[in-house]
């Protein structure tokens, strides 16, 4: 019964995190359409960091909670959960073609970002400056993106986001109720966030198992579901571009904005973060160049193989830290 407790505080936690980061990236959106930014902007700004709103938030959470393995187990568990499972489902689904030449420039960034992140922890911490380095690192990965998107100028990336948010919708919205929304967003973040650390901490404790591994699994896997909703749905309606974007932006996000706020709010210091789960991670990261340059497409049997990888992660730790 106790268990079956802290499951539901993990699923309440999950639902908030979902509800507030879309009100927030929702009413954000429209707030800033309303006042003249061109949706494009809108998009690859608001929305991006919107996003990785719950991640930032239950990162946050832990680490100041005094539980940094977890707070550092959700980021890495996300990447690794976002291209072995996410990828592996939807590329199993159907083949997820890559169109779009930004997609393949953003997968150079993300093997840095991963391997500047393993770099600094290698040493078992993040300090403030670090996190100061990773920040402003995603802001300028950020002002490329815009400067790129502007001076390609393609049309289908403009129409897209122009379909999404809706100028004359946005100019039609109450400020108040917008406000509201965001404020809403905010406050679900911030309890499930609350819910999801409280589940996850108790869940541990009562089963014996390392708070590390829970982060690494069940958190990193309850932070990942919208995603994998999401790009589910996608991979039916066969938009390869959307998926392959959503996990690299995603994990992108995830190291430089997640990690470098956490730690500038208060370092970070992990004793049950291993090499070996820094290593897993950067082998996934790696996986994506052989796939994407080969082929410009994830095939169906390449999908099973990143299934296979995850699984495989995920049995390795339990035999590794729980059972032995």
């Amino acid at each position: 019964m106790p268990v079956l407790i802290d499951l539901l505080w993990l699923v309440a936690g999950l639902f908030a995190l979902y509800f507030g980061a879309d009100w927030l990236v929702g009413g954000a959106a429209k707030l800033a359409v309303r006042y003249g930014i061109s949706p494009l902007v809108v998009g690859l700004t608001v929305v991006a960091f919107g996003t990785s709103a719950p991640e930032l938030f239950v990162s946050i959470g832990f680490n100041l909670g005094g539980y940094p393995d977890m707070a550092l187990g959700n980021v890495i568990g996300s990447n690794i959960c976002n291209i072995g499972l996410v990828l592996g489902v939807s590329a199993f689904i159907c083949v997820l073609h890559v169109k779009s030449d930004l997609l393949v420039r953003d997968i150079p960034v993300l093997l840095a970002a991963t391997l500047a992140f393993c770099w600094m922890l290698s040493d078992g911490a993040i300090s403030k400056i670090e996190g100061i380095i990773l920040f402003a690192s995603v802001v300028g990965y950020t002002l490329y993106q815009l400067v790129l998107a502007k001076k390609v100028k393609n049309p289908a990336v403009i129409q897209e986001f122009e379909e999404e948010f809706n100028v004359e919708e946005a100019k039609e919205s109450s400020v108040f109720v917008l406000a509201i929304l965001i404020l809403a967003g905010l406050v679900a973040l911030y309890f499930g966030a609350d819910w999801l650390e409280r589940g996850g901490v108790s869940l541990a404790k009562r089963l014996g198992v390392p708070e590390a591994v829970i982060s690494l699994t069940l958190i990193a896997f309850s932070t990942s579901v919208p995603e994998l909703a999401t790009s589910v749905i996608a991979s039916l309606k066969r938009e390869g571009d959307i998926i392959i974007g959503n996990v690299i932006g995603s994990c992108i996000f995830n190291l430089l904005c997640v990690i470098g706020v956490t730690s500038f709010i208060q370092p970070i210091a992990s004793a049950g973060i291993e090499m070996m789960d820094l290593y897993v991670m950067i082998g996934f990261t790696l996986l994506l160049i052989p796939i994407l340059w080969r082929g410009r497409a994830i095939t169906r049997w390449e999908g099973a193989v990143l299934l296979l990888g995850y699984f495989g992660y995920c049995t390795f730790l339990y035999f590794d830290r729980v059972a032995a």
